[in-house]
Formats: C-alpha cells, sequence, structure tokens
C-alpha cells in the first residue's frame, strides 16, 4: 500500500537520509528538516520501500508539502 510522506510544518530541507529504492523500517530517518534553527527528523511510521523523494536540501516545504512516497 503507498504511503505519502508529507510536512507536518514550514521548514526548509537540511538532508535527505533516503534514497529511491531503500528499505525502510519504523523509526528510520527519511528527510531531515530545519525549522527556527532545530533539525527535525522524518522519521517512517511504517515499514516499506521507498519509491520517490520528492524534496533536495534547501527546498522550502509548507505543511502538507510531499517529501516522499512510500510503498
Amino acid at each position: 500500500m503507498e504511503q505519502t510522506i508529507r510536512a507536518e510544518m514550514v521548514a526548509s530541507v537540511h538532508s535527505v537520509v533516503a534514497q529511491v529504492g531503500d528499505q525502510v523500517v519504523i523509526g528510520d530517518t527519511l528527510v531531515i528538516l530545519e525549522s527556527m534553527k532545530m533539525e527535525i527528523p522524518v522519521v517512517v511510521e511504517s515499514p516499506g520501500t521507498v519509491t520517490e523523494i520528492s524534496v533536495v536540501p534547501g527546498d522550502v516545504v509548507r505543511e502538507g508539502d510531499v517529501l516522499a512516497i512510500l510503498f
């Protein structure tokens, strides 16, 4: 089942940890966001395979923007 990982706040993308094709499990970090000089990891809530990464470091995301898709 496809899972869409979305930003929960306005932030900039500090780094992208996962790559397309990676197998991820609960608790793995996909992306690290930065907001107000704090780094916020975006972690996986259910296992899957990364099928798309929609952001690159330096991007600014808004609440609800797609960060990644898992299957």
